[in-house]
């Protein structure tokens, strides 16, 4: 069948993607494929632990906006190259070992000495080289692949991998917009290149951030206010009582002497302001209850009020 017969919307935005070459934006395109590239590499060490004798460094190295008809290889090329297809795309993955990655890998598996590492292929790889072609991509597919609804959807177990002459003559590259992500692979001093490539199309469909659920979003504000509120209400916080004093003028301050008193306003008592962290919330009643002296909160404070009464005054 072929992909797509049964999907109109998924077989026109392949016709488009053919005779026009629809891209996305080229910013996005990198971004999405480094998140998911950046994201395979921690799996992909802890299967190369379990696979491999020798220790094999991974790193993400560039990441390059392209058209998918690079990745045809020379006919005298020494690589492997296996092609994974997925439920956006017959191509939704291709994978390429380059001689010298393939030689190493092949050297790790089998517990070669890293310190004299075997020289890059010069001929097509054999069978137990493709074997372990195979186990590296199928890691790679598996790590890129990811799950849930991020996943790629790529079709596992991966293709049997092809490499030379014969098989690349034959191999036919369906042109597109594209996304190469270059995986460096190192043994010891030497370092080797898978390189995978995508079509943007299926890079940026299973990375669009979808829109925001009204009710869900409701909901989790909400949880996080409760949560918020109870840290605050645990907190310890210090509160300040202040009586003010009568208006007095720049040059009678000036005059103030140690040991003078002050008198207060009638209404000093009546006007106490109770503040925390050095911000008004109360005005207040100053009194006292037996031996103890007591605020009592009369009303919240109205700072628009208080500018207001200010003005007045002046």
């Amino acid at each position: 069948m072929t992909l797509g017969a049964d999907n109109p919307e998924l077989m026109r935005k392949l016709i488009v993607e053919r005779l026009v070459g629809a891209t996305g934006d080229p910013r996005h395109v990198a971004e999405a494929a480094k998140a998911t590239s950046m994201r395979a590499l921690p799996v992909l060490a802890d299967m190369f632990r379990d696979k491999f004798v020798s220790p094999v460094m991974l790193d993400v190295g560039d990441i390059d906006v392209v058209r998918l008809a690079e990745l045809k290889p020379e006919r005298e090329a020494f690589d492997a190259i296996v092609v994974v297809p997925g439920d956006r795309s017959r191509d939704a993955l291709t994978m390429c070992l380059d001689g010298q990655a393939l030689s190493l890998l092949v050297g790790a598996y089998f517990g070669g000495d890293p310190d004299i590492p075997p020289p890059p292929l010069t001929r097509p790889p054999s069978r137990i080289e493709l074997d372990v072609a195979t186990m590296v991509f199928e890691a790679f597919a598996q790590a890129i692949n990811g799950t849930g609804a991020r996943a790629l959807g790529l079709r596992l177990p991966i293709p049997r991998p092809f490499s030379g002459p014969t098989d690349f003559k034959r191999f036919v590259v369906r042109d597109g917009p594209g996304v190469r992500v270059s995986f460096t692979l190192g043994v010891g001093d030497e370092v080797g290149e898978l390189t995978a490539w995508f079509p943007q199309r299926v890079i940026l469909e299973t990375r669009v951030v979808a829109k925001p659920d009204p009710i869900m979003e409701q909901a989790r504000a909400v949880e996080w206010h409760h949560r918020f509120s109870e840290e605050v209400k645990r907190s310890n916080v210090e509160m300040e009582a202040t009586i003010p004093l009568a208006r007095m003028p720049l040059r009678a301050l000036a005059d103030l002497q140690v040991g003078q008193i002050l008198e207060l306003g009638e209404t000093a008592q009546t006007e106490t302001k109770l503040s925390v962290r050095g911000r008004t919330v109360f005005v207040c009643e100053f009194g006292k209850l037996g031996k103890h002296y007591t605020v009592r909160i009369r009303q919240p404070f109205d700072a628009r009020q208080e500018v207001i009464d200010g003005l007045m005054v002046g």
